[in-house]
């Protein structure tokens, strides 16, 4: 099947689309963002790619950080991890704290806010320095030797981010945050700011749809058993509150961000990424995901 020319085709009719998305206007620095960015990349395991659009423009990634931090804590605590998270769908947004309290501070999965920032507790509480060790992962997992955090993008959340303070603090009241709250923020929102481009990030999660294997030597990122937990907390939980009409209609494990981004992995067989600032109600790329349904629907690429 051709798939190239199937995403240029879906590429060229979305872009007709109204987009009906709105920007991530409650972090300043991502106000900034020219709204009209769309591109995508679609990344095999032999490390071909093919790309359309503004599929070299960076753009921060936001929440799609979550996966590798989660990532590298899973490596290093192994399954103790699901005592301080959960690996439920939320149903709420993503930076809710109405189910903290009921469930005694364990969040509902590490992709939403809450869950993250427990992730980032426990890199905190196992790494001599958190933001180095985990921006030496990065590197090493993507091939992008030069990969630094925005400063500019994490000083506008770290003067912005009230609820995500809010949510940490919160935690640490019920006894799920082990270290002072500052730090793990401080490391939590420099995460965030990651940018990369959508042919880095595609390239980045080949790993998922490897086996955990980095597709460049073979070299383990993580196990078998662990990267398939992964794909299916993408396929469950990426999307917060819309994660399972993502699921329904995209058919593949995937995250976002508010960044505009969308990563997304076909077992075996491919990942791919997509990028429009513009975001619908739930806080999800409103073109990405609009792209990601058609294309799967006309490849017949899913899981299912």
């Amino acid at each position: 099947m051709n798939y190239k020319g199937i995403i240029e085709k879906v590429y060229h009719d979305t872009k007709r689309l109204e987009n009906h998305g709105k920007i991530a206007t409650y972090i300043p620095e991502l106000a900034n963002v020219d709204p009209t960015m769309f591109g995508v990349h679609m990344t095999s395991l032999t490390g071909e790619g093919f790309g359309i659009g503004d599929n070299l423009e960076k753009f921060s990634i936001q929440s799609i950080a979550k996966v590798l931090s989660l990532t590298l804590a899973y490596k290093i605590v192994g399954e103790k991890i699901w005592k301080r998270v959960d690996v439920e769908p939320s149903g709420t947004r993503f930076d809710s704290l109405l189910l903290l309290e009921i469930n005694n501070g364990i969040p509902r999965n590490p992709f939403i806010n809450s869950g993250a920032i427990v992730i980032c507790d426990i890199l905190v509480s196992h790494l001599g320095n958190a933001k180095e060790e985990f921006l030496a992962f990065v590197r090493d997992v993507s091939n992008l030797p030069n990969l630094t955090y925005s400063d500019k993008i994490a000083d506008s959340e770290k003067a912005h981010g009230y609820r995500n303070v809010a949510l940490c603090n919160f935690i640490k009241s019920l006894g799920n945050i082990k270290n002072d709250p500052t730090e793990v923020l401080d490391f939590y929102f420099d995460m965030c700011s990651l940018e990369m481009n959508c042919q880095q990030l595609s390239y980045t999660l080949t790993y998922l749809a490897n086996g955990g294997l980095k597709i460049s030597d073979g070299s383990e990122i993580v196990s078998k058993p662990q990267s398939k937990r992964i794909n299916a907390l993408m396929l469950t939980c990426g999307f917060y509150d819309e994660s399972g009409e993502f699921a329904f209609k995209v058919g593949l494990p995937g995250k976002s961000g508010v960044g505009g981004g969308i990563v997304a992995v076909y077992p075996h067989s491919y990942t791919i990424a997509v990028w429009s600032p513009l975001l619908n109600p739930n806080g999800n790329s409103y073109l990405g995901m609009k792209f990601l349904e058609e294309f799967t629907t006309q490849s017949d690429f899913t899981i299912f």
